[in-house]
């Protein structure tokens, strides 16, 4: 198997090619010189090769989200590539399993999501945020059975409308149900802190993350009558068309699950997944991060702050966003007066670099 060398500190580590789709460089795939994606993603295991219908385009990129998720793509640096993470996302998305990520808070997570909807020109990220009220049918559907009755009351001299006629005016796919929708290539899907959740909702996942397809009741009721039904999704100003009151995915959409490590999860549920676990970023992994997003505009405090912020780090929890505040400071808080001063310095780092632990927080 050929390969591609990544030097690190300890040394050069090999990433091997083929089914590696994903690079994790940074770089958005150059869909007029590569394999386009749809030939160059390998067929999905057999246990795992979904036949939904008709097959649907995915919407077109966000590229202002992107943009403010990651940083204009003109200022990214040349990323040195992890093996580990390059690795776990080749292996969900040729296997078409979940990403478990876990790993402290603020180590980029959720921001892997975006990753890799820009590499691989996925199309929008889909986010589902969890909490301990979510539940599976949040993720899939929300039907609002009470505006419709409502509105047939306010319509003068009409009468409850025939059932089915416009059901889907009220019924609006979640995150989840959008993202299995058949659509020809995966559509990118972050379900967030999702250890903050229910501890039944792991367990009621299963089902949906091994068939890959879920009915919506309401219209399965009235699938004869109604076969057809328009309703609208995630994406905004989009709608799309279930048939006979269920959906089934055709490319199983890309799912990254972050977890802060709060709970455990079932094993059940852990081996529908890939896990990847992410470290803290080191010096060179926030120094990328820092030129993303400042490009030239930070050079006069960056290495100063980065060693700044890693000394925090050493003490007490810290995050990188919060390193990415305290230059935002330093950069437009003098008001163009360069350099700050050491009391304003240490007045922005004390404000900013605030611990994250229990302690911090009291």
């Amino acid at each position: 198997m050929s390969a591609e060398r990544s030097n690190e500190a300890d040394g050069p580590r090999v990433i091997p090619k083929g089914w590696f789709i994903y690079r994790g460089t940074g770089v958005p795939r150059d869909e007029r010189k590569d394999v386009p994606l749809r030939k160059a993603l390998p067929p999905p295991p057999p246990w795992r090769d979904f036949t939904g219908g008709p097959v649907l385009s995915p919407p077109a990129e966000d590229l202002a989200e992107l943009d403010r998720r990651l940083g204009p793509v003109d200022f990214l640096p040349p990323r040195r590539a992890d093996p580990k993470e390059v690795a776990a996302v080749n292996a969900a998305l040729c296997l078409r399993r979940p990403l478990l990520v876990t790993g402290n808070p603020g180590v980029g997570k959720s921001t892997l999501a975006y990753q890799i909807s820009r590499e691989l020109h996925l199309g929008p990220v889909l986010r589902w945020p969890v909490n301990s009220r979510t539940t599976l049918r949040s993720g899939l559907y929300e039907y609002d059975a009470i505006g419709r009755v409502q509105d047939a009351r306010t319509r003068a001299g009409n009468e409850e409308p025939e059932q089915g006629t416009d059901i889907g005016e009220y019924l609006r796919l979640g995150p989840l149900g959008t993202a299995l929708l058949p659509y020809r290539l995966p559509r990118v899907l972050l379900i967030d802190e999702f250890d903050k959740s229910d501890a039944d909702l792991a367990n009621d996942l299963l089902d949906v993350l091994e068939e890959g397809s879920y009915q919506v009741p309401e219209l399965f009721r009235i699938r004869s009558r109604t076969p057809e039904v328009a309703v609208h999704i995630s994406d905004p100003e989009q709608s799309a068309v279930i048939t006979k009151g269920a959906v089934c995915c055709r490319a199983f959409p890309f799912i990254v699950i972050t977890s802060n490590g709060e709970r455990e999860f079932p094993p059940a549920f852990l081996r529908r997944c890939v896990q990847l676990h992410m470290v803290e970023p080191g010096q060179e992994r926030l120094a990328e991060l820092v030129t993303a997003r400042f490009s030239s505009a930070a050079e006069p405090y960056k290495d100063r702050l980065i060693q700044e912020f890693l000394a925090y780090r050493r003490r007490h929890p810290v995050a990188a966003d919060q390193l990415l505040n305290a230059l935002y400071l330093a950069i437009h808080g003098q008001g163009g007066q360069d350099p700050m001063d050491d009391q304003t310095w240490k007045q922005v780092l004390d404000v900013v670099l605030q611990r994250l632990d229990a302690a911090g927080a009291g």
